[in-house]
């Protein structure tokens, strides 16, 4: 299947430390700036579906669902502490001009 580069928002509005969620053709995505650094990833914890935007706290590259504890990567989506079991989706992300495009 191929991917598509779709714009979201600009870079600007997200600050250092900051989460944003954006709607990309119908999907919730999550965009973390981590030091200028943006990463794009599924909004929801995969465990009870909490907002990662709402309920997340950020450390370096690692994102924390407060709902229940849950830990994950955002560069990989990989589980780093349960109770959730199942990764994050992530999405390559890139800054043009100071707009975020993501692939999906």
């Amino acid at each position: 299947m191929a991917t598509e580069s779709v714009t979201t928002v600009p870079a600007s509005d997200i600050p250092v430390g900051g989460l944003k969620a954006v709607d990309v053709r119908g999907t919730p995505i999550a965009i973390a700036n981590v030091d200028g650094t943006y990463y794009a990833f599924d909004e929801a914890c995969t465990h009870e579906q909490c907002s990662l935007v709402e309920n997340g706290e950020l450390a370096g590259a690692t994102v924390t669902c407060v709902c229940h504890g849950s830990e994950f990567d955002m560069r990989t989506g990989r589980v780093l502490a349960p109770p959730a079991r199942v990764p994050l989706k992530v999405y390559p992300i890139r800054v043009e001009d100071d707009v975020l495009r993501i692939e999906v």
